[in-house]
């Protein structure tokens, strides 16, 4: 086959490709793998004979449900975008327009859920209104802390995996969490390291390996359920230790709670009311790594 006839057959494919979505409607897609969930906000566009005919934004309801013109409720919630712009699509094309063209894009995201925890400033849960990068979200958590260690866990679609404690060990056992390279991402700002984040993921950053073990750990003794050795973690405070530790035995004695606390050569003890902190009448008091909280029995 002669060139010329390559070429007029690449430029009839051309053509074809160009003119074969107009003739058959087509529904664009931000080619987006994120679920739709309650409360986003999404911007609908339907456009027909080549002009925009409908433009709105649509609040998805609790149920998970949008109102969409001409056709009423759809469900959204669960749905990718293609997803969804297929849905609305065919009945447009149907009833109401020729050839329509969807178009559906993330105008505000409120199903965006990341944990974030260990050495982390402000560890917890987060709801972000848009797509959210591993950096964005240790920023949002105030930052590492000063011993943090060189590896950071993304523990995909583990927020509701969680136990009531915080403890991620038994997650980041369970393989495979994505692992983060911190030193490159924080220390040589290496753009690499910093992964895009989807809904659901747990963030983890243990603190670092040589740092002394009983400087990463508080201890709960006493009367308490569940007696032991916790992790530290930035704004831990004696009561929420308890609350770890599965709350006061059946003979505490949480008036003279006590906080052992080792600071270089020598030993302080706080004497800690529990009871008082638990009625709003005295302060919390914040733990620090290496602290022990004595729980005693009750004299009577």
């Amino acid at each position: 086959m002669k060139l010329n006839s390559f070429k007029s057959l690449y430029i009839v494919l051309l053509v074809a490709l160009v003119y074969i979505p107009v003739s058959f409607g087509i529904c664009f897609s931000q080619g987006k793998t994120y679920h739709i969930g309650p409360r986003d906000i999404l911007t609908l566009k339907i456009f027909a004979g080549g002009e925009l005919q409908h433009h709105i934004d649509l609040t998805v309801s609790g149920d998970g449900m949008i109102n969409v013109p001409f056709i009423g409720q759809i469900k959204a919630e669960g749905r990718t975008l293609p997803q969804l712009e297929s849905k609305i699509c065919k009945p447009l094309g149907k009833d109401y327009f020729v050839n329509p063209e969807i178009n559906i894009k993330i105008k505000e995201y409120h199903n965006l859920r990341h944990y974030i925890a260990g050495a982390v400033k402000h560890p917890g849960l987060y709801e972000m209104t848009s797509e959210t990068t591993l950096l964005e979200l240790i920023a949002k958590a105030g930052g590492v802390t000063p011993h943090r260690g060189g590896i950071a866990y993304i523990l995909r679609d583990s927020v509701e995996r969680i136990d009531v404690t915080g403890n991620l060990d038994h997650l980041v056992s369970q393989p495979p969490p994505v692992k983060v390279n911190l030193k490159k991402l924080l220390d040589q700002g290496d753009m690499t390291q910093n992964m895009a984040l989807k809904t659901g993921d747990v963030v983890y950053i243990p603190q670092e390996k040589a740092f002394n073990p009983a400087e990463s750990k508080i201890y709960v003794e006493g009367e308490v359920k569940k007696p032991g050795v916790y992790d530290y973690q930035p704004g831990l405070t004696a009561l929420n230790a308890c609350i770890m530790a599965g709350g006061f035995a059946k003979f505490a004695e949480p008036n003279r709670a006590r906080i052992i606390r080792k600071d270089k050569n020598r030993q302080a003890v706080i004497k800690i009311d529990l009871n008082e902190i638990k009625k709003g009448l005295t302060p919390d008091i914040e733990m620090k790594p290496g602290d022990l909280l004595h729980i005693p029995e009750t004299w009577l």
